[in-house]
């Protein structure tokens, strides 16, 4: 691997649908990748996959914190899913805060004429870019 071949994975971890997003080599850009349709077993699986196919170097996962930074149901529902990806990946997991990152998703794709409701699988893609872009620019300025 090349010292600019940088891969790291975002997750906008949901209850049916989960969306994944890749940073391009450099680690600056976040680009949508799919999907994935089903129960946490099945996320594990194929996100464990995809961290192989791209090298990842961490997986950044989406973290529900309550609006006021506390942790919630859906928080330890994600803590969960966390600890069974700790187990098959051998990359570090970054918890990020994603708070109304499905919010800015849809209000997004309602300024570009999509129906959040009829394109769940598009907002849960877009939800991850919009982490994972977060997580990367946060990155970027702690380290210049």
């Amino acid at each position: 691997m090349r010292w600019y071949d940088i891969r790291i994975l975002g997750i906008d971890f949901g209850d049916r649908s989960t969306g994944v997003a890749v940073s391009d080599p450099l680690g600056w850009t976040a680009q949508g990748l799919e999907a994935i349709v089903g129960d946490a077993k099945t996320v594990i699986e194929r996100v464990s996959a995809l961290s192989l196919e791209y090298s990842a170097e961490k997986i950044v996962v989406g973290y529900p914190l309550n609006m006021d930074g506390s942790i919630g149901a859906r928080a330890q529902v994600t803590d969960s899913f966390i600890s069974g990806l700790a187990d098959v990946v051998t990359c570090p997991i970054i918890k990020w805060d994603e708070r109304l990152t499905t919010v800015f998703a849809g209000k997004t794709m309602r300024e570009t004429g999509l129906n959040p409701s009829k394109n769940k699988g598009k907002i849960d893609i877009l939800s991850a870019v919009i982490l994972l872009q977060s997580y990367l620019d946060h990155d970027a300025r702690e380290t210049r």
